[in-house]
């Protein structure tokens, strides 16, 4: 990728960690409401990102079979999450904690609004920026695509540390090494795995 050609993906990935530093930090999440965030946030990050890269969703389709495998993916995504709850809940005395901390921002909330949000703007907004415009960005810029898969990871996990809860930080990861390790092996999976992120979260 020549020099100028970076420019859009660095300035994407500075206004989410802006924007996930606000929602996750101790020191700002506290001001903002979590949920109305992360929507604007989604929506600004999708708009960017076919902004940046008009191709980035062209011709996509959702048909049966990626309806299946996405739903397939979230379940074993849920699976690997529940055993790694109850081995890490018995690992680390802060795990529990933690966790109890991320499912408790959802308290106080309408649970319907919250999972409508989820199916059709957040889980399919960070889908389209992560893995169709950042991590495919990066991917084209190397010859080897596993390192601009590797590195995409990495931004995905990263993103995650202002929120200084270990057990989230470590949960991005294991969706960034999923979510982005499928896209970089089959890339025609994406609708697949813009509706598995929607139905996992």
């Amino acid at each position: 990728m020549k020099t100028a050609t970076w420019i859009k993906p660095i300035v994407g990935i500075g206004i989410a960690t802006v924007l996930w530093g606000i929602m996750f930090s101790p020191w700002t999440s506290p001001h903002v409401n979590f949920w109305i965030t992360m929507t604007i946030s989604g929506m600004i990050l999708t708009t960017y990102s076919l902004w940046a890269d008009k191709t980035c969703l062209k011709g996509i389709r959702m048909g049966w079979v990626d309806i299946l495998l996405g739903i397939g993916i979230a379940v074993a995504l849920w699976g690997v999450f529940w055993i790694g709850d109850k081995l890490s809940s018995l690992m680390f005395d802060f795990a529990r904690p933690q966790v109890d901390t991320i499912y408790g921002m959802k308290d106080g909330e309408n649970p319907w609004i919250l999972s409508l949000l989820l199916l059709f703007i957040i889980g399919p907004a960070e889908e389209i920026f992560w893995r169709g415009y950042v991590q495919e960005k990066l991917q084209r810029s190397f010859s080897k695509t596993w390192i601009g898969a590797l590195i995409g990871i990495a931004l995905y996990t990263a993103i995650h540390i202002p929120s200084c809860n270990f057990m989230l930080i470590v949960a991005a990861g294991v969706c960034g090494v999923v979510w982005g390790g499928l896209y970089w092996w089959k890339p025609q999976w994406f609708p697949a795995l813009l509706l598995s992120h929607a139905v996992w979260d």
